[in-house]
């Protein structure tokens, strides 16, 4: 089957990318409005959702400030009139999504699909036409610095490196889908692009890596250092290029860690689920925001816009690519912080800092006096995958004593508080840590940590 990709398009695209890349504030803002008019007028057209939402006004006389937040939870109980395609209906979606050997394929022969986390406490299925995935294809291509000038001019498209992802693999995620897609795209290039699943016991999780002798390591910073570390200690031999991480937060430490383990350079990037390359680091070591297509609104609690140099608590974010299933002024739930001075690498793209989760590395204690790690978004994805549990809190009391708590309360969340302890003590076991006590408290919010997102995984009682 043919893939959704149109490459005259994503040619184009990625040529006004790489002229908006020089262009100053007025002509960055001069895309975002037109796109913005062309999203307004191809949601109150094709959604019924936003047709309510939006009115008759023309799209020309809208202000985006003046229209309606929205959220994950309601745009997925009304999934079926919020798409712009009515062939698109959410019980069918979710159960081509059942299918772990569809993760790639094309959705109606036409639509790239994936799904998040839950990490904001539910899960949310995301569709993308073959523009929206041009966009994204076009803004990896042109943005993503290169190791070297060089490098880049002698290999545009990456096919002198072998590029292997570390994470969860087992769904439809969209790190996964994006390398199974690429994967189907140019069987040149399949080789040499392999996931590999951070679930895996660690020593089996090493050798693996090891056998594949990538020259680039994708993965969270997390999982990055903890490879930096067994680099470091002779259980890891590998000639890294570069190194990219993105889906956590990325502190100058981790940073550290991890070029001193490869002895490379570290890309950070922050995507979502949503809209997947938001922003791209530059030579500086600075992430610049996306912003000739994707409009982001740091806000304060009560909704009012927050200025440069000020953290947000909690972003809006309007995905200026995607008209099959409109995000407008979309609650991401993130806390950034746009720059007050423009960039030393010259760019108008905004710079951006992003406050985002900071679970710990739990360090269990296995057989004999070995301490195990494991990894935060490992045991996040057990618990998902497993028992549905996206509301939750682990926090290690113990060498072996953990406790798993949630805010909901109820006879359904104590029966799932069970298939999450049983399903956690058996992923511990399997990576070496047996006879885990586990405790359960249903009720019990969480702590927040400084960004104000629940923390999920603590490596000790409190933080």
């Amino acid at each position: 089957m043919l893939l959704p990709i149109d490459p005259w398009f994503t040619t184009s695209v990625a040529a006004d990318i790489w002229a908006a890349s020089r262009a100053d504030a007025e002509g960055l803002a001069a895309r975002q409005a037109q796109r913005l008019r062309t999203l307004l007028t191809t949601a109150a057209k094709g959604s019924r959702l936003y047709r309510e939402r939006l009115g008759s006004q023309p799209a020309s006389t809208l202000r985006l400030q003046d229209l309606p937040v929205s959220r994950k939870a309601e745009l997925m109980r009304h999934f079926d009139d919020w798409v712009t395609d009515p062939a698109l209906k959410l019980d069918e979606v979710k159960r081509f999504m059942r299918d772990a050997t569809q993760v790639g394929e094309p959705y109606l022969g036409r639509y790239t699909v994936w799904e998040s986390s839950g990490s904001t406490g539910e899960p949310g299925i995301f569709v993308q036409d073959r523009h929206a995935m041009g966009v994204y294809d076009a803004l990896e291509s042109v943005r993503r610095p290169a190791p070297t000038l060089w490098h880049r001019l002698l290999d545009p498209w990456l096919m002198s490196e072998r590029i292997v992802f570390v994470g969860a693999i087992g769904g439809h995620f969209a790190s996964v889908v994006s390398m199974e897609r690429l994967r189907r795209l140019s069987p040149v290039l399949a080789p040499r692009l392999q996931c590999v699943s951070f679930l895996r016991p660690l020593d089996e999780l090493l050798a693996e890596v090891q056998a594949l002798r990538p020259t680039v390591l994708a993965s969270y910073p997390s999982a990055a250092l903890l490879l930096a570390q067994a680099q470091e200690e002779g259980r890891l031999n590998l000639a890294l290029r570069e190194i990219w991480t993105g889906g956590e937060t990325l502190t100058s430490a981790m940073r550290r860690g991890i070029e001193r383990g490869f002895g490379c350079g570290v890309r950070n990037s922050y995507g979502a689920s949503e809209f997947l390359p938001m922003a791209g680091e530059c030579s500086q070591g600075q992430l610049h925001l996306n912003s000739d297509w994707l409009i982001l609104e740091p806000v304060d609690e009560h909704g009012r816009p927050v200025p440069p140099g000020h953290p947000s608590a909690t972003t809006l974010l309007t995905n200026l690519a995607n008209h099959v299933q409109p995000l407008i002024r979309y609650d991401l739930g993130d806390q950034v912080q746009l720059a007050v001075s423009p960039c030393a690498c010259g760019s108008h793209l905004p710079v951006i800092d992003v406050q985002g989760r900071r679970d710990d590395t739990l360090r269990l204690a296995g057989h004999g006096r070995r301490r195990v790690p494991v990894l935060p978004l490992a045991i996040s994805t057990v618990l998902e995958e497993e028992a549905g549990l996206f509301d939750f809190q682990l926090r290690q009391q113990g060498p072996r004593e953990l406790t798993l708590c949630t805010a909901r309360g109820g006879a359904e969340v104590t029966q799932q508080l069970r298939v999450a302890r049983k399903a956690l003590a058996t992923f511990l076991a399997s990576q070496g840590v047996p006879e885990v006590h586990i405790h359960c408290r249903s009720g019990q919010p969480g702590h927040r940590g400084r960004s104000g997102k629940v923390l999920r995984v603590l490596a000790s009682p409190l933080r």
